[in-house]
C-alpha cells in the first residue's frame, strides 16, 4: 500500500480546519461537514477547541484518494502553540500551507513556510476563501513570490473571484493554448533541470509530459511549490488539491526486512491515566505483544535504552482508529504499554530519516496556584501529566517556598492550561507574577576548592572547580582535569548531576548558561564518603567560583519583521524605539514599508496589542526568538528556590540539619 503523511498548516483563521472537514467530506469519511464556529469539527475534539474555534492539539485522521492512503495532521495555527506544529513537522512527508485569499500572507504564514523550507518538506500552497468578498489572486501570488518563495507555479486561475460563483480553471502546459504560462514554467523548472535547460536554450520543443515530470520531481525535492486555489466552504478546488497531493507529494512504498525505527510525536492519556503513544514508523514494523527497545537522550546527550512490551496497537483508517496486530513502515499508529514514554523517544533503532528539531524554550514564566490551597499537590501532579503531553509546558516546583511555576509561550496558552485543568481535573487555578525568563553568563574565569578535613568543610569530600565563559549557545560544558579513576564512577556522576542542578540558579536566581565547568580537584574516603557528601559540597564550591568572576544577566529577544502602510511607518518606528527595539532602515515594497530588527520579549506583547490601531488593521508583525541581549543597567532578579549556597552559614544550617 502507498501511504503519504501530510500536515495542514496555516495562520489562525486561514481555514485549515474547515479545509480538513471538506477533504473528509469529499473522500466520504464524514457525511456532514462540521463548522469551526459551531464547534462540531472532526479534528477539534477538545471542549476548548470547540468553544474558541481554534486548534490546540495536532489531530490525526486518515482517508483514501484512489489507492493512496493519506494520513493527515491538522495542526494549530496560533503562535502560542507553534511547538505543537514544529513537533508535527518531524513526521511529515509533505504539507499543505493554507493562505487566505482575503487576509493574504499573515505573521505565522512566513514563519511556517520558513520552517518547511528549512526542513526540506515538500509543500503545496492552497489559497483558500476565493469565494469571499475582497479575495485576491494575482496580487497575492506576487506577494507569495516576494515574501515566501520565488519558486512557485500557480497551476490554476480563479474566475469570478470574490463571489459565491468563484471557480477555478486549470492552466495549460500547452504552448498553443497559453505560451506565456508555458514560458514561465520552463524558465522556473530549468533552474534545477539541466536537460530542460539545454532544450530551452537550444529552442527545442518541450513536451507537456516533460514539464509535468520536472514539476513532480522538483516539488517532491522541495525545490518548487505548486499553488492551488479554492474554497473550503464551497468545495471548489478541493478535488484538484487532493489530486495534487497524490501527484506531487512523495509516498511511502517500502515494506521490507529493515529494523523497526519509529519516533513518538504525541502522547495522550486515557481516563484511567494510561499513556497512549503516537508513533510515526519510518522503517520495519511493530507487532502486538512484541518487546521493543525504547531509546531516550539524557541531558548529558547519553542514550538510555529500556525494553517495553506493546500491549495494544491501533492504526488510522478513514476517520477512525482500528485495532491492528501489526503496523508497517510509513504509517502512524497508537501504542499502549509504554508507561514511561515521552515525546521524542525513539522506538527501535535510530534512523537518519528521523528529524531532530531544536525546540525554542518558552520565554515567559508565571506562578500558578490552586484557588483552594489544599489542592496544590493535586495541581502539581496534573501539570506534570500535561507537560508529558506537551514537553514545552515546563513545570518548576519551588519546594523551598512551596510554589509552582510554569514556563509558557503566551497568554492564550495560559488560558488553555487553565481551561484544561478545570475540564480534565476539576481544578480551579489562578496565575500571578508573569515575567520573562532571563539567563546569566559568567563574566570571566575563577576557581575554588574545598578540601576534606579543612575548617568549614564538614563533608567527607574534596572538590575543586574552575569556571570559564563558554561560546554563545553552548549551554553547560563539563570537563575533567582529574583522572576519571580518581573517584568511583557513581561519585563522578553525582558531581556532574549536581553541577547541572546547581546552575539552574545563578547569582541572581536565573539559569547560568554558556559556561565551562572544569573539575580540578577531587578526594574521598573509601570508608566514610557517600554521594550525599558531594551532593552537598558541590553547590558551595561551584558558587564560590562563580562569585569570584561574577555573572551578567541577559534578557530574551525576538527578531521581528513589520510590514506597515506608508502612513503608519513613522509612528511604528517611534513606538519601537520607545520599547528599546533595534531596527534596520525601512525598505519600500509597493505600497508598504518592511522593517526588520529585534526587540525584548518583555515589550513584544505591548507592541502587538498596539499594532492594529497603529496601522488601522493593515500591519503584519512577525516575531521569532533570536537569543539574548545583556542588560547593562538595572536588571530583574529571581528569588532562590533552595538553601542558598551563596550564604555559607545559612546553607550549612539547613543542609547539616537535613544531612
Amino acid at each position: 500500500m502507498k501511504i503519504v503523511n501530510i500536515g495542514i498548516v496555516a495562520h489562525v483563521d486561514a481555514g485549515k480546519t474547515s479545509l480538513t472537514e471538506r477533504i473528509l467530506f469529499e473522500t466520504k469519511v464524514i457525511d456532514k461537514i462540521g463548522r469551526v464556529d459551531q464547534g462540531n469539527t472532526q479534528t477539534d475534539s477538545m471542549e476548548l477547541e470547540k468553544r474558541r474555534g481554534i486548534t490546540i492539539k495536532a489531530s490525526v485522521v486518515s482517508f483514501f484518494v484512489q489507492d493512496l492512503k493519506i494520513n493527515l495532521i491538522d495542526t494549530p495555527g496560533h503562535a502560542d502553540f507553534i511547538a505543537e506544529v514544529e513537533r508535527s513537522f518531524s513526521v511529515l512527508d509533505g504539507a499543505i500551507l493554507v493562505i487566505s485569499a482575503v487576509e493574504g500572507i499573515q505573521a505565522q504564514t512566513k514563519f511556517l513556510m520558513a520552517i518547511l523550507m528549512q526542513l526540506g518538506i515538500p509543500t503545496l500552497i492552497f489559497i483558500n476563501k476565493i469565494d469571499r468578498m475582497g479575495a485576491q489572486s494575482e496580487s497575492l501570488v506576487k506577494q507569495i513570490k516576494e515574501k515566501l518563495s520565488a519558486d512557485v507555479i500557480p497551476l490554476y486561475t480563479p474566475e469570478n473571484i470574490g463571489t459565491k460563483q468563484a471557480l477555478i480553471v486549470e492552466n495549460s502546459f500547452s504552448g498553443a493554448t497559453d505560451p506565456a504560462f508555458l514560458e514561465t514554467c520552463i524558465e522556473l523548472l530549468a533552474r534545477n533541470d539541466e536537460r530542460l535547460l539545454a532544450a530551452y536554450v537550444n529552442d527545442e520543443a518541450v513536451t507537456e509530459a516533460q514539464i509535468i515530470s520536472a514539476l513532480t520531481s522538483q516539488t517532491q525535492a522541495a525545490k518548487l511549490y505548486p499553488i492551488f486555489f479554492g474554497s473550503a466552504m464551497t468545495g471548489v478546488g478541493v478535488a484538484e488539491l487532493l489530486t495534487g497531493v497524490a501527484t506531487f507529494l512523495p509516498a511511502n512504498t517500502s515494506v521490507g526486512p529493515d529494523p523497526l525505527s519509529a519516533v513518538v510525536f504525541k502522547i495522550e492519556r486515557e481516563v484511567s491515566g494510561e499513556k497512549i503513544a503516537y508513533l510515526r514508523i519510518f522503517s520495519g514494523s511493530i507487532q502486538v505483544r512484541a518487546y521493543v527497545p525504547v531509546r531516550r537522550k539524557t541531558y548529558q546527550s547519553e542514550l538510555e535504552t529500556r525494553i517495553d512490551k506493546v500491549k495494544k496497537l491501533h492504526m488510522f483508517r478513514e476517520g477512525k482508529t482500528v485495532q491492528a496486530s501489526q503496523v508497517d513502515a510509513g504509517e502512524f499508529c497508537k501504542v499502549w504499554g509504554f508507561n514511561d514514554i515521552k515525546i521524542g523517544d525513539i522506538v527501535g533503532e535510530w534512523s537518519d530519516k528521523i528529524q531532530h528539531l531544536h525546540f525554542v524554550a518558552p520565554q515567559i514564566e508565571t506562578r500558578i496556584e490552586a484557588k483552594q490551597p489544599e489542592q496544590n499537590h493535586q495541581l502539581y501532579q496534573a501539570l506534570t501529566e500535561l507537560s508529558e503531553e506537551d514537553p514545552l509546558i515546563k513545570v518548576i516546583k519551588d519546594t523551598f517556598h512551596h510554589e509552582i511555576y510554569l514556563r509558557i509561550f503566551g497568554e492564550v496558552q495560559k488560558e488553555v492550561i487553565e481551561a484544561m485543568l478545570q475540564e480534565k481535573y476539576g481544578l480551579a487555578v489562578q496565575f500571578s507574577e508573569t515575567r520573562v525568563v532571563c539567563i546569566e553568563k559568567p563574566s570571566g574565569t575563577g576557581q575554588a576548592v574545598d578540601v576534606m578535613g579543612a575548617e568549614g568543610n564538614p563533608f567527607v569530600a574534596t572538590v575543586g572547580f574552575r569556571v570559564e565563559p563558554g561560546r554563545e549557545g553552548s549551554g553547560i560544558s563539563y570537563q575533567l582535569e582529574v583522572k576519571l579513576g580518581s573517584l568511583p564512577l557513581p561519585l563522578h556522576r553525582t558531581i556532574e548531576e549536581t553541577i547541572f542542578e546547581t546552575l539552574k540558579q545563578g547569582l541572581y536566581g536565573w539559569e547560568v548558561t554558556d559556561i565551562i565547568v572544569i573539575l580540578t580537584h577531587t578526594g574521598y574516603s573509601s570508608v566514610a564518603t557517600t554521594a550525599g557528601d558531594f551532593r552537598n559540597l558541590v553547590p558551595l564550591v561551584l558558587m564560590d567560583a562563580l562569585v569570584q568572576v561574577g555573572t551578567a544577566v541577559y534578557e530574551p529577544l525576538n527578531e521581528f519583521e513589520l510590514s506597515a502602510p506608508l502612513q503608519a511607518i513613522s509612528q511604528a518606528m517611534f513606538k519601537l524605539s520607545v520599547i528599546k527595539a533595534i531596527f534596520e532602515k525601512p525598505i519600500l515594497r509597493s505600497d508598504t514599508f518592511l522593517l526588520t530588527g529585534s526587540l525584548p520579549v518583555a515589550t513584544t506583547e505591548e507592541f502587538k496589542r498596539s499594532l492594529h490601531a497603529l496601522t488601522e488593521g493593515e500591519g503584519v508583525f512577525l516575531t521569532r526568538p533570536s537569543g539574548f541581549r545583556k542588560i547593562e543597567n538595572a536588571f530583574p532578579t529571581r528569588k532562590r528556590a533552595d538553601y542558598n549556597p551563596l550564604n555559607r552559614k545559612e546553607y550549612m544550617l539547613h543542609v547539616r540539619h537535613t544531612y
